[in-house]
């Protein structure tokens, strides 16, 4: 009984950091508990919006070819 009572602890701990760097779309196995600095959000977040801001340049220059077909 003890040993089932161990087992499931340390299994509750492995899953609980696996889900933690899921949720933070980690890899796996990285550390959950390093902490990601300003500059390294920053220039996520660029990233981020110049590809959504690239999408829809696309979308919009289509939608004005389609109008002018």
């Amino acid at each position: 009984m003890k040993q089932i009572l161990i087992s499931l602890i340390i299994g509750l701990l492995i899953g609980m950091a696996l889900g933690v760097n899921i949720g933070r779309n980690k890899p796996l196995l990285s550390n959950p508990f390093a902490k990601e600095s300003l500059v390294d959000r920053a220039k996520a977040l660029g990233n981020e919006t110049l590809e959504h801001s690239g999408k829809a340049l696309e979308k919009t220059g289509q939608a004005l070819q389609d109008k002018a077909k």
